[in-house]
């Protein structure tokens, strides 16, 4: 695709994990566009997803926008990956891509510093970092874009709010990471926003995003203290605390990605946010030579909303009324949650 302007060329890369990183733990892989042209004028991008591709929560999310834009710029961008990238390996796996990439983009707060440290090493490489820090800022080569986590855990209170019998809600969270803390306080502004007398208990973090069993024992310690509805913010986590809501006839509110309510009847909703909309959005930009090192917010105020609330089982018509007016005020601005 031709460019606007002059760029510097981008550096040859193989598609092969020994060649690509073969440094990092056995317990990584990498991918690419299978099809993806090796042509001087290609552009290329690595993605670091420190999680699972199947976890079905944030990574996953992420990863089936990575594929709609590999499939999107077949011919003109070549993908690589790689996954289940332990903290002491964020640094190592973010150079590697740095080395060999004209975009680099990193999931999930927890990759904050690392790609901060990492952007500083490479100032002609372009980075993104998709769900740090509400408060982070760019930099002269590194955007932001922020997936409104925090919009999904406010609609996410709204709906426990709503749906619970027993007026306690509570929040999960992985891990005590600031956009998780943050997400924690919107559930429980939610929460309130749709019923004021509901009691909302203190947030819990597991420590891990992928633990079911710690996950699980959170899960109980808030049913046990009154909650019937959970809201969360988990990746494989979330199974335990499906678990506990069904051994304590408890609930879930579910997300990032939706199932058919039939699938388990500990849910009673999902809050869905498209992760991966965000590096689709990147791939566009850097195609098109637009990329720019701002900060985005996506969710309900962006010109295509990547945040929803559904709710399973046959919601009263007053419920369904209650979510969509926080929505409208959401997209319209009038309620803020970053």
């Amino acid at each position: 695709m031709p460019h606007s302007r002059p760029r510097t060329a981008p550096v040859r890369r193989t598609l092969a994990c020994a060649a690509a990183l073969g440094g990092l733990v056995a317990a990584t892989g990498c991918g690419g566009s299978p099809s993806a042209s090796a042509a001087d004028d290609t552009l290329s991008v690595g993605v670091l997803f420190p999680g699972s591709l199947s976890d079905d929560g944030f990574m996953e999310s992420a990863y089936l926008g990575y594929r709609r834009a590999a499939e999107k710029h077949d011919g003109t961008i070549t993908f690589s990956k790689v996954e289940q990238v332990t903290t002491a390996d964020y640094e190592q796996a973010l150079v590697r891509f740095a080395t060999a990439s004209d975009l680099v983009i990193s999931l999930g707060g927890q990759t904050d510093a690392a790609v901060r440290k990492v952007a500083a090493r490479f100032p002609d490489v372009k980075f993104a970092e998709i769900g740090g820090p509400a408060d982070g800022k760019p930099t002269a080569n590194l955007a932001l874009y922020d997936p409104q986590q925090a919009e999904a855990a406010y609609l996410s209170g709204a709906a426990s709010a709503l749906v619970t019998k027993k007026g306690t809600v509570a929040f999960v969270g992985g891990a005590e990471l600031p956009a998780i803390v943050n997400a924690a306080g919107e559930f429980a502004k939610g929460a309130k926003a749709a019923d004021p007398a509901v009691r909302v208990l203190a947030p819990q973090y597991v420590g891990d995003f992928n633990d079911a069993a710690k996950a699980k024992q959170s899960a109980l310690a808030d049913y046990g203290a009154g909650a019937d509805v959970l809201g969360q913010i988990l990746n494989l986590g979330h199974r335990g605390l499906a678990q506990a809501a069904t051994q304590s006839g408890g609930f879930v509110i579910g997300g990032p990605i939706a199932h058919p309510c039939s699938a388990d009847a500990a849910y009673a909703g999902y809050v869905e946010t498209d992760i991966g909309a965000e590096i689709e959005y990147a791939a566009d930009h850097l195609a098109a030579d637009t990329w720019k090192a701002e900060s985005v917010h996506f969710g309900l105020t962006f010109d295509e909303p990547h945040n929803d609330i559904v709710l399973c089982g046959d919601a009263p018509a007053a419920t369904t009324k209650k979510l969509d007016e926080l929505k409208a005020k959401i997209a319209a601005g009038d309620i803020t949650t970053r």
